[in-house]
């Protein structure tokens, strides 16, 4: 028979257990206070909604054994992001981040909670540095983009890498879309847009070196919106192009300065449901909104370390809710925060379960 103190530390252990499982928590808690800009008295036209910095911030809830492994072994540090540069989502429940210097792709399911990191392996090339993804829709893969090891890498909805796409084709692929139709590259290295066929092969490109219009100098990102318009980041002329379906140029919006309107980097870029343009600029750790036709609507974010402040952002996403995902690089974590439309910019937040 055991000691009665032996069952007495398993009868305490018993009941420490059951009070340490609890229930999943809200992934994006409705912050104190109110995080909007423009700040008050204006309305809200884009607000705070949280962060993901690691595997924590999707707050699975806890159970009993792995409250005994926490109480024996000491809490394990949750996986986090070290140099996160790409942001997208699935469309519905998954967001996967590009993570530079941690070569790996952090895969968050918000609906889940489950957390995984996607990386090529052998006999796949491995990743040099990730830095833009891209979700396929259409072919249900992720595709990722790889500037050092000049490729495109695609993973099935799994997460197993099925190979690699442009190979020869691509310098230092940066930012990218995927399309029903094709893959549209932003080549750095080339100072062009390169368009891949679905399988990789390259069926033609846009620009060449320079400052007139229609020629890029490092490019690094590019987005569509809803009317099949191309925008390009074109990092080094401090501006963002405009070209129509057919690849015609349409307009230039920003210019190299610091007043309001014009770029110091700009990088990241992305078009809400409405078409608004983000413009995430480097230099500033800041995004800039615009309308269509290229006039600066506000601009929010600023340097630092607090809530929708960034340190060299990188990377921005738009989902099909408005929701706005920037890749806080030097931060160490995405932001997210929600377009408010206009029938809405009156309403106070009410928060969410993800």
């Amino acid at each position: 028979m055991w000691p009665a103190w032996n069952s007495i530390i398993v009868i305490g252990l018993g009941t420490v257990l059951a009070g340490c499982s609890s229930s999943p928590g809200v992934v994006f808690e409705t912050p104190i206070g109110e995080h909007s800009w423009p700040p008050p008295p204006d309305k809200a036209r884009v607000r705070y909604v949280g962060q993901v910095r690691s595997a924590a911030d999707l707050k699975p809830g806890g159970n009993a054994g792995a409250a005994l492994g926490t109480l024996l072994l000491g809490k394990e540090e949750a996986p986090g992001m070290v140099s996160p540069m790409g942001v997208c989502t699935d469309g519905a429940d998954r967001v996967f981040i590009a993570d530079s210097n941690a070569q790996v792709v952090h895969v968050f399911n918000l609906r889940t909670r489950a957390y995984e990191q996607w990386s090529p392996k052998d006999p796949a090339p491995r990743f040099a540095q990730p830095v833009a993804v891209s979700f396929d829709e259409a072919r249900g893969r992720l595709l990722v983009s790889d500037s050092a090891a000049g490729v495109v890498f695609a993973f099935d909805a799994r997460g197993v890498c099925t190979g690699v796409l442009g190979a020869g084709v691509l310098r230092r692929p940066c930012g990218l879309v995927a399309r029903a139709d094709g893959i549209v590259v932003a080549d750095v290295g080339s100072h062009q847009v390169v368009i891949l066929s679905p399988d990789g092969r390259e069926e033609s490109r846009l620009g060449s070196r320079g400052r007139d219009p229609g020629t890029f100098n490092f490019p690094t990102y590019v987005a569509f919106d809803h009317a099949g318009r191309l925008y390009v980041s074109d990092s080094l002329n401090f501006r963002v192009q405009v070209f129509a379906p057919d690849m015609s140029f349409v307009r230039s919006i920003g210019s190299k300065g610091d007043m309001p309107g014009s770029f110091g980097q700009p990088k990241g870029i992305a078009l809400d449901p409405e078409d608004h343009l983000y413009v995430v600029d480097a230099n500033f750790e800041a995004v800039q909104v615009f309308s269509t036709e290229g006039q600066l609507l506000m601009t929010f974010g600023g340097e630092g370390k607090g809530v929708g402040e960034f340190w060299l952002p990188a990377g921005i996403f738009a989902d099909a809710d408005g929701r706005l995902w920037v890749a806080d690089s030097y931060n160490r974590r995405v932001q997210v925060f929600q377009y408010v439309k206009e029938e809405q910019a009156a309403a106070s937040p009410s928060g969410g379960s993800q």
